[in-house]
């Protein structure tokens, strides 16, 4: 594959498909290698021919955190080079270390006082009746309230954490990205398991918005450094992950065009001055006709690909405003393309939707499809060994997680 210098770099924090799409746009559009930092030589990025991979078990740590990427920039001082987190943990990071950090890096990040309350999702959800942004109702959960508590809305209701980095540092085996939550019964116990593995923060407990996984938006936002919104561009989730650890990340997602609520988006991420990207996870309401948003991430979401695919590159859009300082102007995409990082048998089979399987696969046949995994001349064999296993373990995790369909309804 051919492969350029240029001025700049990137670095990018992570190892999973977050990384590689990232490093898969800066590759398409600048023919450049990226630089992946993770915890352990694994994922997608790792073997690639477009990606230098660089292991590090305690880069979780700060004084290594710090001394790791300094190290790098000095190695390259003729170098601009961007530095992405491709997880929250990351993210926090970089925005709360950036002042170490040598100057040669680009840090396309808010500061720490709005990050820290927009990743506190009450804190959130403060600022989103402030812009008048829909979300579901909620109730903020204090460890302090035991089990006398009462909710406004019904069960089954839906659990998480305020705080997912602090969350995800205090690993159990029960341990959810989400629950959904049947009774007061099997509330009580889960909030008690996750007190006990050592989370300190508050919970969060929202009405469950009725709906499968094509009721599902994701929007992802670039913000450029004077904090006008340059990139909306909507997905239209057809099916998520359902393991444990992965519920509620994208598996299949359809470009879709709502100009009300990209504006909307818009106008909250320019009126709080908000730079980079970022990503919204929300849900259709059909019992109210709105789109109600759970949370906002501080970075491109893992399935960012499908921003790229359809047309839209996201390095470019972070290269055009910081190494060439050019304004882009203002798009909401509207290009349809299908996105997919699960073999598509599996989509066909588990979207319930025939309408849905129609335009899957005519959108596959005509040619606006793409797995972001597979990158034509990135081939080394224990790579497509490894990404061949892992596309052949979802069949059994979808089966075993959302039952043997071996027909299409």
């Amino acid at each position: 594959m051919e492969i350029v210098e240029k001025d700049f770099m990137a670095v990018l924090l992570g190892s999973d498909i977050n990384t590689y799409s990232m490093a898969r746009a800066f590759h398409e559009e600048y023919k450049i290698k990226s630089q992946v930092i993770g915890k352990f030589y694994s994922g997608p990025s790792f073997n690639s021919k477009i990606i230098d991979f660089y292991a590090r078990p305690d880069i979780d740590q700060k004084e290594v955190f710090v001394e790791v990427l300094n190290k790098f920039a000095k190695e390259h001082p003729n170098k601009k080079i961007f530095l992405l987190g491709c997880g929250d943990n990351y993210v926090r990071q970089i925005i709360q270390n950036k002042d170490l950090l040598e100057s040669n890096f680009i840090i396309p990040y808010i500061d720490q006082d709005l990050m820290e309350n927009l990743i506190k999702k009450e804190c959130f959800y403060e600022m989103c009746n402030k812009y008048n942004i829909d979300y579901p109702k909620t109730f903020i959960y204090k460890k302090e309230m035991g089990e006398n508590f009462t909710l406004d809305f019904d069960f089954p209701v839906i659990l998480k954490p305020s705080d997912s980095v602090d969350y995800f540092a205090h690993e159990f085996e029960t341990q959810h990205k989400v629950y959904k939550i049947k009774d007061k019964d099997e509330l009580n116990k889960t909030i008690k398991e996750i007190y006990n593995a050592g989370y300190s923060g508050t919970l969060i407990l929202q009405d469950f918005i009725p709906g499968d996984d094509t009721y599902m938006r994701v929007m992802t936002a670039y913000s450029d450094k004077n904090g006008k919104v340059k990139l909306m561009c909507l997905g239209h989730t057809m099916l998520e992950e359902h393991t444990p650890h992965g519920i509620g990340n994208h598996a299949v997602v359809i470009n879709e065009c709502n100009i009300e609520l990209a504006n909307k988006l818009k106008n909250f991420l320019e009126a709080i001055h908000y730079t980079g990207f970022s990503n919204f996870d929300i849900k259709y309401d059909e019992r109210d006709n709105s789109y109600r948003v759970f949370e906002i991430n501080l970075r491109q979401g893992r399935s960012n690909f499908y921003v790229t695919g359809a047309g839209y590159n996201l390095a470019k859009y972070i290269v055009e405003d910081y190494i060439y300082n050019r304004d882009t102007g203002f798009k909401i995409a509207d290009n349809e393309h299908l996105w997919s990082m699960i073999p598509l048998k599996i989509a066909y089979t588990y979207v319930k939707n025939p309408n849905y399987v129609s335009k899957m696969k005519d959108l596959v046949k005509n040619n606006k499809y793409v797995n972001p995994l597979f990158y034509k001349g990135d081939n080394k064999p224990m790579r497509m060994l490894k990404l061949a296993k892992s596309q052949l373990r979802q069949f059994k995790n979808f089966k075993e997680y959302l039952g043997d369909k071996s027909e299409q309804k």
